[in-house]
């Protein structure tokens, strides 16, 4: 465990989360990581479908407890009037709102911003959706798959003589999420600015942050739009190559082991070329620009991969390692368990967790990012059972005694 794990920035920032699935629950996730209490609202009986997604025993799938983690679990139903009572009840001891119901939603169940702000005039409200709060295709809804090819993602992944295929996480989800723990911390920034300069509060529509999934992605596209507009050009699929870029590449070893070698850098290029024995090529002045070798990527990918395909993979990384030339295995699951590097960075950290019906000693789940004090952060919980929390929460923030609790629960079908 970190020796020093009493590092928590956001320590006194109080969230509630009334997030399903992964891009607000994300954001949730990595403001608890940095020490927020993170309060997770969950529907009764099913709790947010992520506990069922990937379900491999149990009744909790690893990963719901890998995106909750370090939060608590409530249960109220957002469908009755009573829930949403409590929900504006919470909002007055908190900081942030999260939530990622399709646009109206929380309007139409009245708690939307007008509400909310009602009951606390400093709460930052940050929204999740498909496509944003306003603009033509607002009440539409949609997931990350939708979102990614919409913001142009989509159409760049694969190779180019087949169709765009999806990559094998919930991308546009994360980054979303990134967006809106970004949004968040921003808000609350601003806010703290204002009340040490003895300046009013932060106006609603500044404290209320907007995030699409499709503008995530969008973001991430570098210059594919101006490129565009300034020259005409459309980027297409290139496979395992960068557009633009090269030579930078996957490539078979002779065990049948992939490298990714990266070495389109000018002087890199040329270490490259001698070191897999094509000094002629590293010397080609026809060869001294990216943009010309872009043009000549088939034989430079055809003389590395031959190149590659006479070592096995840990032979060829330490060749390019001596010279100079970023490389670097191609990962999978159990590698990413035994590297010293994440060991050494506490990157896999290693708990008990349950299934919901046994539980599984010692398995590993990914650290903290961004690391503080020279390794990642401990993870202080995994995602909670579904209402572990419910009963310390009101008590505990609104004073309900124990027969209200039991009353609310009666209410909802919940067991607390």
């Amino acid at each position: 465990m970190h020796e020093d794990h009493q590092i928590a920035p956001l320590a006194g920032v109080r969230v509630l989360e009334l997030g399903n699935y992964i891009a607000a629950p994300t954001a949730g996730r990595l403001l608890a990581d940095f020490g927020a209490e993170v309060i997770k609202v969950e529907r009764p009986r099913t709790g947010d479908e992520l506990r069922s997604w990937r379900l491999h025993a149990g009744t909790t799938s690893m990963l719901y407890r890998t995106i909750n983690r370090n939060k608590k679990s409530v249960v109220l139903d957002l469908k009755t009037e009573e829930g949403r009572r409590l929900v504006l009840e919470l909002a007055k001891h908190c900081d942030v709102l999260l939530e990622n119901f399709r646009p109206g939603t929380l309007e139409k169940w009245g708690i939307g911003p007008e509400a909310l702000n009602a009951a606390n005039p400093d709460l930052v409200i940050t929204r999740i959706s498909a496509f944003g709060q306003t603009g033509p295709l607002s009440p539409r809804p949609g997931f990350a798959a939708v979102a990614e090819a919409v913001g142009g993602f989509r159409e760049l992944v694969g190779d180019p003589d087949r169709p765009p295929v999806r990559v094998g996480v919930s991308i546009g989800d994360s980054i979303a999420g990134l967006y809106a723990a970004f949004g968040s911390v921003m808000a609350l920034f601003q806010r703290e600015v204002r009340r040490g300069a003895a300046q009013p509060g932060v106006p609603l529509g500044e404290r209320v942050i907007d995030v699409a999934l499709n503008e995530a992605m969008l973001s991430m596209m570098e210059s594919l739009v101006p490129d565009y507009e300034a020259f005409g050009v459309r980027r297409e699929r290139t496979g395992g190559r960068m557009d633009g870029i090269a030579p930078s590449n996957a490539y078979v070893c002779q065990d049948g082991a992939s490298i990714v070698v990266a070495g389109n850098g000018d002087s890199i290029f040329q270490r490259y070329m001698r070191v897999i024995g094509r000094p002629d090529l590293a010397e080609d002045p026809a060869l001294a620009s990216n943009e010309v070798r872009w043009a000549r990527r088939e034989e430079l990918d055809a003389a590395i991969g031959d190149w590659a395909a006479q070592h096995p993979q840990a032979e060829a990384l330490a060749i390019l390692e001596e010279a100079g030339v970023p490389s670097g295995p191609i990962y999978t699951a159990a590698d990413i368990c035994r590297d010293e590097q994440y060991k050494a960075r506490n990157m896999v950290q290693r708990l008990p967790v349950s299934t919901g019906e046994d539980v599984i000693e010692n398995v590993g789940f990914p650290g903290i990012v961004p690391v503080i004090g020279g390794t990642s952060l401990p993870i202080r919980s995994l995602g909670p059972d579904l209402g572990q929390h419910t009963r310390e929460v009101l008590t505990d923030i609104l004073g309900m005694t124990p027969e209200q609790i039991q009353a609310v629960a009666a209410g909802e079908g919940a067991l607390l």
